[in-house]
């Protein structure tokens, strides 16, 4: 216990150069979607080599079709071995007349309530909780000469593009990046002032959909009623995926789906949220979903179906009488347990099909897929991570669920072989993708503090 509270000490004493080197990251423009700013995703590469070997890792920047990604060991020291993923690369700024400051000129700040904020794009995603860990390494070695355990560190720099590139990096260097467990901070506390551990994570499966009618558009007074009006297939077959009780209609689409474990049920029972708040804060009170569903079930452990985008016609100033000759709209599903999303995308075609005219025409366009994953919380690292971030914060550590999805998570199972923990500081009014984004200088110091408590944890 003794050096543990030696590391702790340091990481105190030193945060104003853990923030300078945050700084200094969150400077590089590592827009990995825009080719414009190609080398700089590569310079951010490079920071993150050079930073690793100053700690002691042997580390390298690996070219892919795509961005590097950067890979980094430091094997040294006995217990069981962990592989630690992030991304370096951040989203867009548009629009960038938003921003209070320019996005890639960080500064602390003083957020709602008071509380200090790091204000900068990739702040919260994923700069400011990949160095959380980067920083407790730091720490250790500062102090100690050592790790606790022997380490990977993988970061990714094409994340916020879709990370087609990694699922084959993976397969390539499975033998080197193999541990008994991954780690990834990429997640949100429950509060501010209480630490989580995400143990469920969504799938999904996207689509886009065209109906496709007359040759051309056409005059509505001349062909109205007669001609098919591709607005209006689509708006029914939109329509026919949810019953009057909020369940979608897709044949088989609950197929491994079961209840939710009374534990799990119990243990979200306990968790302070407030539904009409939750709601409140984006100016809705009525649940959409299932009627018999709780909201956090809802979003944590059921599917869903959600139409995100659709046009079709004129949609110009003033108005322009005409039928047009497609309309489009695009799908998503959000998928949890067994569910398969080859199976919910098929069976989604065949409704569609099902309901076109027989002298209209489909066109389907598929995304990605992605099944859901799960993570055993009753695990010995996951109740010693729990124990690790209940100390730190003086609160008990929850295990909550997610209703979003980290593809690399279900990679890192599918290919690794290992379960994932995600255990990360940030707050769901970060801003992330958006302008402005934040993050809490509380997360950074305490994140810090949370991951040199977590290796110490996971060395007993």
């Amino acid at each position: 216990m003794a050096g543990l509270e030696a590391v702790l000490a340091r990481v105190d004493a030193d945060l104003d150069h853990a923030l300078e080197r945050l700084f200094a990251v969150l400077r590089i423009k590592s827009i990995s979607t825009d080719p414009a700013y190609k080398a700089d995703v590569q310079a951010n590469a490079d920071w993150h080599v050079a930073d690793l070997e100053s700690i002691g890792f042997t580390a390298k920047a690996h070219a892919t079709p795509g961005h590097p990604v950067v890979l980094g060991h430091h094997r040294e020291g006995s217990g069981p071995s962990a592989l630690f993923y992030g991304h370096y690369d951040v989203q867009p700024v548009d629009p960038l007349e938003l921003w209070t400051q320019d996005p890639f000129e960080p500064v602390i700040e003083a957020g709602e309530g008071g509380a200090k904020v790091i204000r900068g794009r990739g702040s919260a995603d994923d700069k400011g909780q990949l160095m959380t860990f980067v920083e407790a390494c730091r720490a250790w070695k500062a102090v100690t000469g050592s790790l606790p355990i022997p380490l990977s560190i993988l970061l990714e720099g094409e994340e916020e593009t879709g990370g087609v590139n990694l699922p084959p990096f993976l397969k390539a260097h499975a033998d080197e990046l193999k541990a008994d467990i991954g780690l990834i901070c990429d997640t949100n506390m429950w509060d501010a002032k209480t630490p989580a551990i995400q143990t469920m994570l969504r799938g999904m499966v996207t689509e886009e959909i065209t109906i496709h009618a007359a040759d051309r558009d056409l005059h509505s007074g001349f062909y109205g009623s007669a001609a098919a009006n591709p607005n209006r297939i689509l708006a029914r077959i939109l329509a026919d995926l949810y019953d009057d009780a909020g369940r979608v209609t897709l044949a088989g689409f609950y197929d491994g789906v079961p209840e939710l474990p009374e534990s799990l049920k119990k243990s979200w029972a306990g968790l302070d949220f407030d539904a009409r708040a939750f709601l409140g804060e984006i100016g809705l009170s009525v649940p959409a979903g299932e009627r018999d569903r709780s909201v956090l079930e809802m979003v944590w452990s059921r599917p869903t179906a959600e139409i995100n985008g659709m046009g079709g016609g004129y949609q110009g100033e003033g108005f322009k009488t005409v039928i047009p000759a497609k309309a489009s709209a695009k799908v998503s599903f959000r998928l949890v347990f067994d569910q398969d999303p080859n199976k919910v995308r098929d069976a989604f075609r065949a409704f569609v099909r099902k309901r076109v005219p027989t002298d209209c025409r489909v066109e389907f366009i598929g995304y990605g897929a992605a099944s859901a994953i799960r993570f055993p919380n009753e695990a010995p690292a996951f109740a010693k991570a729990q124990k690790a971030l209940s100390d730190e914060w003086g609160r008990e550590a929850k295990f909550i669920g997610g209703g979003g999805s980290i593809p690399v998570a279900a990679d890192i199972k599918s290919i690794l072989g290992m379960d994932v923990m995600l255990a990360g500081f940030g707050l769901n009014d970060d801003r992330i993708h958006s302008p402005n984004e934040k993050y809490s200088l509380a997360s950074f110091h305490k994140g810090i503090r949370s991951w040199v408590r977590i290796l110490d944890e996971l060395s007993r």
